[in-house]
């Protein structure tokens, strides 16, 4: 009777986690951070279990938040800023590669009529060279933690910044927007990322696709349909 007691327990247990994680086409939606919170994130899961020597990452963003804020954090348990793409203000945006910061000055809103903003950023590990495009327009190349290899098994964040991992959360840090067309691959030709974001032309992501997004939302955040 306890073995068949356990068995329960563990397929609820099972069962609970596999419903907590929804996977879904979020093509033409949203994800909405109504207000400042501490609270308020959602994970991004990923099957990459390889330390990553080259990356890119791709997103959409609308805010009219002045203060700092996070877009896109990648943390491990040995370290916070594995990746982080971090608004310091306007007109500026940091990219992190394994705690190292470069610091890139963004030209605001150019591009888009709407408000919504375009980035890419990518970096590889054997030059260290890092690059961002706000819009598809390219900023000046910066460098910076050459050879190294960000780890694997790591939790991607939205709409906070990890100071711990999966945790550590100020609300000043938080983001108040909406979010969407989150895409990572695990190379850093940036012309590829680029590519894939057309509506033209799609390549396929190998980390993250918001055509086939594993999330789930804590904390109140909104998934609605995009504007038009």
């Amino acid at each position: 009777m306890k073995n068949m007691e356990k068995l329960q327990l563990w397929l609820l247990l099972f069962t609970g986690l596999l419903g907590a994680m929804a996977q879904e086409d979020l093509q033409e939606q949203v994800l909405i951070f109504p207000k400042e919170s501490q609270d308020a994130y959602v994970i991004l899961n990923t099957k990459n279990t390889d330390p990553l020597h080259n990356f890119t990452v791709c997103l959409r963003y609308f805010t009219d938040l002045t203060r700092a804020y996070s877009l896109f954090s990648y943390a491990t348990r040995s370290r916070d800023n594995e990746i982080l793409l971090y608004k310091s203000k306007p007109g500026e945006l940091s990219l992190y590669v394994g705690g190292e910061e470069v610091i890139f000055k963004v030209p605001e809103n150019t591009g888009t009529s709407s408000g919504w903003e375009h980035i890419c950023a990518s970096w590889e590990s054997a030059t260290g060279i890092a690059e961002l495009w706000v819009n598809w327009i390219p900023l000046p190349r910066k460098g910076l933690r050459k050879g190294y290899s960000v780890s694997a098994l790591g939790m991607i964040v939205l709409g906070q910044e990890q100071d711990s991992f999966g945790g550590g959360f100020d609300a000043k840090q938080s983001f108040v927007g909406e979010i969407a067309d989150v895409y990572m691959w695990n190379h850093a030709p940036l012309c590829a990322g680029m590519r894939a974001v057309s509506p033209s032309s799609r390549l396929d992501p190998t980390i993250l696709a918001w055509g086939s997004l594993q999330y789930q939302i804590k904390g109140y955040v909104v998934l609605k349909p995009m504007l038009a």
